[in-house]
């Protein structure tokens, strides 16, 4: 019985050295996976701490970027759906762009290229039902074909961006299609 004791103490030991083994192993990869990533520099002549707070700091700075570039976006967004839902031609933009486009929601603008429409919708977040009941019209009542659908979300607008092919349907189908989605967003104006 004694004898079977300091074995269990030896297996025990060598499984912990083994799963410590593996984890330096594993530590190493990640952090040559993360050298990897960041711009080379004169990092070999750092210490290993200074070398991961430097990639810290560098994460930092691309989060910063990055949040940057999403209320770029956000206020390109919003003032293109202004300009388009405004087609006033003026060009002074005002920090109620926001506001402006919310009020007027939802839009639809349609226009068709052939046998192709393109469908701009811009909804609030309350009216997101509205590109379900597009897309029911569309593939439904007219038998068009639904070939690309998308959507971006920016604070509580939605632009739904829909192509749709009608190369099965009849003469003046798009300008039948047309009507019916616009009645449609009309009803909830």
């Amino acid at each position: 019985m004694d004898q079977s004791r300091p074995n269990a103490n030896q297996s025990g030991s060598a499984d912990r050295k083994t799963v410590e083994k593996n984890r330096r192993i594993q530590m190493k990869a990640l952090y040559s996976e993360l050298n990897s990533l960041l711009p080379q520099t004169s990092r070999e002549f750092l210490a290993l701490p200074d070398q991961l707070d430097e990639a810290a700091n560098y994460i930092k700075k691309l989060q910063v970027n990055v949040e940057k570039k999403k209320e770029r976006k956000r206020k390109l967004v919003a003032t293109s759906a202004f300009e388009k839902l405004n087609s006033t031609g003026s060009s002074s933009m005002s920090s109620s762009v926001d506001i402006f486009v919310l009020r007027k929601l939802p839009r639809i603008e349609i226009q068709e290229t052939g046998p192709v429409l393109h469908i701009f919708l811009v909804t609030s977040l309350e009216h997101k039902f509205m590109f379900h009941e597009i897309t029911r019209v569309i593939t439904e009542e007219s038998g068009a074909e639904i070939t690309h659908a998308g959507y971006s979300i920016v604070d509580d607008a939605v632009f739904h961006t829909i192509h749709c092919k009608m190369e099965d349907c009849d003469y003046g189908a798009g300008c039948r299609i047309s009507e019916s989605l616009k009645k449609l967003v009309n009803t909830i104006n």
